[in-house]
């Protein structure tokens, strides 16, 4: 009954999207952030835990004859889980308009969930990505400009763009980054390409990967649901990107930290 529940509350959610999506949107409603971050939830699936190069920041958009969203599988109810997903990825695609201005709210967890919350936005003109690129120059704080750079990550992997592609690396390459920046960028580069990790993005995460930092950049989405067990968002990734032959801990408060 519980697993019943949960999956009718996620379909529901995203025949809720554009009323989530309003609320956010009134600078006067006092659960905007709160309902931002639920907007996003239902647009996407399957993403607890996952923190590979294969699957982190993926939108199942290969059709190849086939709907986009069958590798999602069915709900308990009997409904494919992909058509909530769809449904609540075409309402935040149809209230782009109503979300990109959030990018510049005052409040820096309203910043940091619309970027997430558009990323998920079907961007086949680069609009979406183009705005994030825009907030990025004008940002100042370090975590909302992580969650930018991991927002263009996303919407590049659905539509892949190269120039952006070796953008990301100039990111985590450049020193005069926060630490915070660098490492997103050094995430979401993994994320756009299948070349080898070169030596010098090992070192910007052995010299950065802190602990403190990692605890910090769980205020990002991407990288709270990406951790379990113990193990931060940003450590679970650094291991499943970089240290391929470690499994998955049962229970590690900070595994990253015994490779440092």
């Amino acid at each position: 009954m519980d697993g019943l529940c949960a999956n009718d509350m996620r379909a529901a959610a995203a025949l809720a999207v554009p009323f989530l999506i309003r609320i956010a949107a009134d600078t006067r409603h006092p659960y905007r952030a709160g309902a931002l971050a639920e907007a996003a939830a239902p647009a996407r699936a399957r993403y607890f835990g996952v923190a590979s190069r294969d699957e982190l920041l993926l939108h199942r958009t290969d059709t190849k004859g086939r709907d986009p969203y069958d590798a999602y599988g069915v709900e308990v109810t009997g409904y494919p889980a992909g058509w909530s997903v769809a449904a609540a990825r075409a309402a935040i695609t149809a209230d782009i308009a109503l979300l990109q201005p959030l990018l510049g709210a005052p409040d820096p967890s309203i910043r940091i969930r619309a970027a997430y919350t558009l990323a998920t936005a079907a961007d086949p003109d680069r609009a979406v990505r183009t705005s994030f690129r825009a907030r990025l120059a004008a940002e100042r704080d370090p975590i909302v400009c992580a969650a930018l750079i991991l927002a263009t990550a996303e919407a590049t992997r659905t539509y892949s763009h190269a120039p952006t592609i070796a953008w990301m690396r100039e990111w985590w390459r450049d020193p005069s980054q926060a630490p915070e920046v660098r490492l997103a960028a050094t995430v979401g580069w993994l994320c756009l390409t299948d070349e080898p990790v070169p030596d010098d993005l090992r070192a910007v995460v052995d010299d950065l990967a802190t602990d403190e930092r990692a605890h910090a950049m769980d205020a990002l989405p991407w990288m709270a649901v990406a951790g379990g067990s113990g193990e931060t968002g940003l450590h679970r990734c650094a291991r499943k990107m970089l240290l391929l032959d470690q499994p998955d801990p049962e229970h590690c408060d900070d595994p990253w930290a015994s490779h440092l």
